[in-house]
């Protein structure tokens, strides 16, 4: 019989399962603390449970988090691991420490089928979505490595304080697994982040943003990169299938269900094809009935992308168009990028499933379009 992974267990899964072992479900409470705010691998040290619940957990259950494969560390004190997902297959999380913060970025699919042409991800293709043990696997490892690493023993002293579900994979298409792992992320009991500092980020997936909005609704981040449907189709696929009126008209509706009174639109910048004068002001158009900010991105190259970064001096022109329009524009600062670290060259291991790779060969040039 195989062991169940508690990993992949949220509270009210965990509660029902003790339950199954016959015992009381405050115990379930007890083991999540064990489990997500000390980082127990094992059952033994579990001293507060009884020897005879103990036994039965080393039975019939386990505590498994993914092998790491490597574990690099940035010039700018980034840090990512390479986790194995087995076939084959493995994924990237990063750590961005800053002065006021710690981030962590989560992926939630060995690969990504959006095909987005700016992103190393998407490149690589598509090979299976995660499990929520995958998922908050890697947060369970990255607090408890960073804690170890920096001499922390106190469970309520956590050195991560903002996630954000921006790594390999679309997290909308994930949802059943995601949607116990964000639960994870909130509770009290296991790692008591605020939903304002859970994020997840979207390519634009209308309906499953709505049953996000039921299910558990945290602060989102919608990958725009494009002001009208004809480069955005280019840019994100799947905006052929979610254009940008549906998009829209989808962020209004999660704004009455979401802790923040703002949707963040992430803008990748990319040298002469989304990043003119007017391409902003198509922008300010486009988002006139959203409250919203902005987040550019400086693109970050990888091989055979064909694709440039937008020069410094453009970004800021570009954003500074928006934040005449009153828009609350950030442009994001380039970290990790000696490790491959940086915001869309996350890449992992993937044994392509879509044969993606292969159609990318055909694809001619982009071009900037405006409406």
């Amino acid at each position: 019989m195989d062991r169940v992974n508690l990993l992949d267990l949220d509270a009210a899964a965990l509660t029902a399962y003790v339950s199954s072992l016959d015992e009381k479900p405050f115990r379930a409470r007890q083991l999540q603390r064990w489990i997500h705010r000390r980082g127990a691998s094992g059952f033994d040290a579990m001293t507060d449970l009884a020897k005879s619940l103990r036994a039965k957990l080393a039975e019939h259950a386990e505590i498994r988090a993914l092998p790491v494969m490597r574990d690099s560390t940035s010039a700018d004190g980034t840090r990512k691991w390479l986790l194995d997902v087995g076939a084959g297959n493995a994924i990237e999380t990063v750590f961005i420490p800053e002065d006021d913060r710690g981030t962590l970025c989560v992926s939630t699919q060995a690969g990504c089928a959006m095909a987005c042409l700016f992103c190393s991800t998407g490149r690589q293709g598509f090979n299976r979505n995660l499990k929520t043990s995958e998922i908050i696997g890697q947060l369970w490892h990255a607090e408890h490595a960073l804690r170890a690493s920096a001499g922390i023993t106190a469970e309520n002293e956590r050195v991560i304080s903002n996630v954000v579900l921006m790594g390999m994979g679309e997290p909308l298409q994930n949802l059943d697994a995601v949607v116990p792992a964000l639960s994870l992320m909130l509770d009290d009991d296991a790692y008591g982040l605020s939903r304002r500092r859970v994020t997840v980020s979207t390519s634009g997936l209308v309906k499953q943003m709505d049953k996000l909005a039921e299910r558990c609704p945290v602060a989102l981040a919608v990958s725009l990169h494009a002001p009208n449907d004809a480069l955005r189709d280019r840019l994100v696929p799947l905006n052929k299938k979610h254009p940008l009126r549906d998009l829209m008209a989808a962020c209004k509706r999660y704004l009455r269900h979401a802790p923040r009174d703002f949707i963040t639109f992430e803008y990748v910048m990319l040298d002469g094809v989304n990043d003119s004068d007017a391409h902003a002001r198509e922008l300010i158009a486009l988002v006139r009935d959203v409250p919203c900010k902005f987040n550019l991105i400086p693109f970050n190259p990888f091989p055979d992308s064909g694709l440039g970064r937008s020069p410094s001096e453009r970004i800021r022109a570009f954003a500074q168009i928006l934040q005449d329009a009153g828009i609350v524009t950030t442009t994001r600062k380039t970290r990790g990028d000696d490790i491959d670290a940086a915001c869309g060259q996350l890449a992992g291991e993937v044994q392509d499933r879509t044969r993606r790779a292969e159609r990318l060969t055909r694809l001619p040039p982009v071009v900037a379009v405006h409406s």
